[in-house]
């Protein structure tokens, strides 16, 4: 049984590596690391808004799935993540 769980965890693992950016990751403050950081996370960056103070970064993950990723522009912390249309 301990085989079938070690061989599931290891079968999946590479699919964990590409989970979508989560609120407190630190992805940059100017736009080529935020969008590098955030591809890295699995959401492709299309675009990127200022908005009230901060910075959306509008994405696509693997599903085709539109995200709009808040970034604090003096930290580069991610402080939202919204699901788009």
């Amino acid at each position: 049984m301990k085989k079938i769980l070690l061989a599931s965890a290891l079968a999946f693992s590479p699919f964990a590596a590409f989970a979508m950016p989560v609120v407190g990751d630190v992805v940059g403050t100017n736009p080529d690391d935020a969008k590098a950081a955030i591809a890295a996370k699995g959401c492709a960056v299309s675009e990127f808004e200022a908005e009230d103070g901060k910075v959306e970064a509008i994405c696509k993950d693997e599903d085709g799935k539109t995200f709009e990723v808040v970034i604090d522009p003096k930290s580069g912390v991610v402080t939202e993540i919204k699901a788009g249309d």
